[in-house]
């Protein structure tokens, strides 16, 4: 078990290594279309990378609905293992839409051993979810 402090500095130690192994100005939040963010998660249980709508309803709905249009270019020429989930529940309870892959090994942030394999598994999916968003944000963009 780790205290909140050790696991706090190891978070950190996680991301500062990210960045300097994998250099790189990420997209994330700025898609230029409001409530559409990108995401990188990493906790004690696993890795994933997102494409997030956290929008009003009505916006969320139309963002939903292009993005769902996309559905099989994305699966087919980018990430064949992207999941969609319309109502995907945070865990604080809030609801929104989220199209995320995981990383299928056991991992995490508190196992060094497992960083570099998590690293590179941000850096080639989130290059890949940005090369498909920067293809088709015509067609997201309500």
């Amino acid at each position: 078990m780790f205290s909140k402090e050790e696991s706090r500095q190891l978070r950190e130690a996680f991301w500062t290594s990210f960045g300097k192994s994998f250099p790189r100005k990420w997209t994330l939040y700025n898609t230029k279309i409001k409530g559409l963010s990108f995401k990188f998660h990493f906790d004690t249980k696993k890795a994933l990378v997102a494409l997030d709508i956290d929008a009003n309803l009505e916006q969320r709905i139309e963002l939903w609905e292009n993005l769902s249009a996309l559905k099989s270019i994305l699966t087919r020429d980018y990430l064949p293992d992207a999941v969609y989930s319309e109502d995907y529940v945070l865990d604080n309870g809030k609801i929104i839409s989220r199209i995320y892959v995981i990383l299928p090994s056991k991992v995490s942030i508190h196992n060094k051993d497992s960083w570099q394999e998590v690293m590179v598994f941000f850096n080639t999916t989130m290059s890949l979810f940005e090369d498909f968003f920067d293809e088709y944000k015509h067609i997201i963009k309500p």
